[in-house]
């Protein structure tokens, strides 16, 4: 059988002569026709038009859209529409006209997002509060569905108060405004706080219109950060600065506040111009001083608790706010205490005394120290430490000028810089002795009105210089280390560790050269200064020939140290309690004569003299000095 076209098939004969007519007239014919076209629509692709439910199954919803044939509608498009009826009418886009099944494809997914940004254009055109739904929480804010279409609620828009539970909005219906629209990202932004605050700005400004200082309120704590809390008072907010909140010291508002409580507060300050309210509540009870019992005077022992250490001292709590100082110079009897935070600690409980009080100005001194026994003021303080009295103390400052020795709590020493050594020469202290050794001392001037203890220690053995005397005699020869050089010239070790120093012009060695740091060499005795613990030496004179006036003056000087060597063997001195490092006056003056041959051994190795022309101008630089 042949799917071709009969050639000779006759259309007429279903007309309306024909053996198979329907007995329409030509007429009647056009006119239906003209009635069939009039029920079409014209269709058009991406095109929202108006449609009614005729059937819904379980994978589609069959809408007709008043054309030829019905469009199919996936039924997963009408998931939110669960009471969905034959006869709804409803929005749908025309996908496609006609697929392969010759069936016109709908969407009612795409109508709505369509319409969608139209309706949200018109509700930011015209400012149009509309209903969305939120659907989750996101980072900052709230998913909200505003006809279809996902819009962003900021965290900040949500209410006038802040809010710190998003959750509770999920799955809600809301009212919203259009705020902002993004076509470029398809992103809307929507507030609920614009709706909150409009409802607030009259209440705002009754109450604003009413404050009054010296106004109690009631609000409801709408903030809290480390310096106060913010109070909600009815659209309008305050300040609870943390000082204002307990009579009482608190380190956070959070002590004694709780988030969305609500408070009694009064109305300290308002400025009108910046619309600032200060608040308080502790004004609302009186105060703690006016508790204070009248027997609490200057001498009454008292306990709290250290509320706050500080560099200058610490603050006891005696009845919640109700707070003495203790200066940390009352806290011990030492002068030494520095740092209070290394005698006290916060949440200290211990005893004060009170020392001031002002009840008018509410102020308050304590003291620690006055709970025991002044050291300076002890009866047998005079004999304890009595001039030449020895004692051992722990070193616990240095300054410049020397340092200080305690004895006991309460109980310091200044021991000079000039008082620590009868040889050496100190700068500083710290070049002897470091803070915490200890170190023997002795008592040198006790004056218990001022509380001044005078102490050396070098005092604890005898004064060498008196020895030294008789054995540096000026003319003598001596074997010197030179340990030092500056513009002047040199200072030189001498035996028994003691210095001595040599000008630059004495300090040429008989080759024409400068001796270097370290060098040993024989060194002449020009001056000794007992009282200026003076030596003054040069080398140039020890291979030189001394001149008349260098001969007289040594020799002076030799009959003048011998009157006081023999002056000092008469006093008795016992071996047994003899402390001189030294030793006697006859080992010293072996001594001396070894480092007589000393020097004469260096000089045999250099015999050579200096020209009497070097004489000469030696003598002329001498003069003119």
């Amino acid at each position: 059988m042949s799917n071709q076209p009969n050639p000779d098939f006759n259309w007429d004969d279903f007309g309306t002569t024909g053996k198979f007519a329907n007995n329409y007239s030509k007429d009647e014919k056009a006119s239906m026709e003209a009635m069939y076209e009039g029920t079409m629509t014209e269709i058009v692709e991406n095109k929202v038009m108006m449609g009614t439910v005729v059937t819904i199954t379980e994978r589609e919803v069959v809408i007709n859209i008043g054309f030829k044939s019905d469009g199919l509608v996936p039924r997963s498009e009408f998931r939110d529409m669960e009471n969905l009826a034959v006869g709804d009418e409803l929005e749908v886009l025309v996908e496609i006209q006609e697929n392969a099944n010759g069936q016109i494809i709908l969407s009612r997914k795409k109508a709505k997002i369509l319409t969608a940004w139209d309706k949200i254009q018109k509700a930011l055109d015209n400012d149009i509060i509309i209903e969305g739904m939120v659907k989750r929480r996101t980072k900052g804010g709230l998913i909200v569905d505003v006809f279809g279409v996902e819009a962003f609620l900021p965290g900040s828009q949500i209410d006038v108060k802040p809010i710190r539970d998003f959750d509770v909005f999920v799955n809600k219906k809301m009212e919203v405004k259009v705020v902002k629209i993004n076509y470029a990202n398809d992103n809307v932004v929507v507030s609920h706080k614009v709706l909150i605050e409009k409802d607030l700005e009259q209440q705002r400004a009754l109450i604003l219109n009413n404050l009054e200082k010296g106004q109690v309120l009631e609000g409801v704590i709408k903030n809290m950060t480390n310096f106060g809390v913010f109070i909600d008072l009815g659209g309008v907010d305050g300040l609870l600065h943390i000082t204002d909140i307990s009579w009482g010291r608190i380190s956070h508002p959070s002590e004694v506040l709780a988030l969305d409580q609500k408070v009694n507060i009064v109305v300290l300050d308002f400025d009108e111009e910046k619309k600032r309210i200060s608040l308080g509540m502790k004004q609302l009870t009186a105060h703690p001083w006016d508790a204070l019992p009248e027997e609490v005077t200057i001498g009454t022992r008292l306990r709290g608790r250290v509320v706050n250490v500080a560099d200058y001292g610490a603050f006891l709590e005696l009845l919640p706010g109700v707070e003495g100082l203790i200066h940390v110079s009352e806290m011990s009897w030492s002068q030494h205490l520095r740092n209070p935070q290394e005698f006290l600690k916060v949440n200290d409980t211990l005893e004060a005394v009170v020392l001031t009080l002002d009840r008018k100005d509410r102020k308050m001194s304590l003291g620690i120290k006055q709970l025991s026994e002044d050291p300076w003021t002890k009866q047998d303080l005079l004999t304890k430490y009595a001039v030449g009295s020895m004692h051992n103390g722990l070193v616990r400052n240095l300054t410049t000028f020397g340092l200080f020795v305690e004895l006991e709590e309460g109980i310091d020493g200044l021991v000079h810089v000039s008082d620590l050594s009868w040889t050496r020469k100190i700068k500083h202290p710290s070049e002897f002795i470091k803070v915490g050794e200890r170190l023997d001392v002795k008592v040198l001037e006790l004056d218990t009105e001022n509380k001044r203890l005078a102490l050396g220690h070098k005092q604890l053995e005898e004064n060498p210089w008196d020895t030294f005397e008789t054995v540096f005699l000026v003319g003598s020869d001596h074997k010197c280390t030179l340990i030092n050089k500056n513009d002047k010239g040199a200072i030189l070790e001498l035996p028994y560790g003691i210095e001595g120093f040599c000008i630059n012009k004495n300090l040429v060695k008989e080759d024409g050269t400068m001796p270097e740091i370290g060098e040993a060499l024989a060194f002449r005795v020009l001056e000794f200064v007992k009282s200026e613990k003076k030596i003054a030496l040069s080398h140039v004179a020890s291979y030189t020939e001394a001149t008349p006036e260098e001969v007289a003056k040594a020799t002076a000087a030799t009959e003048d140290a011998k009157k006081k060597a023999a002056n000092s063997k008469k006093k008795e001195v016992s071996a047994d309690s003899e402390k001189s490092t030294l030793g006697d006056i006859a080992a010293l003056s072996n001594l001396m004569k070894e480092d007589k041959g000393a020097a004469e051994e260096v000089k045999e190795e250099k015999p050579k003299k200096a020209p009497a022309k070097a004489k000469k101008e030696d003598k002329a630089e001498d003069k003119a000095e």
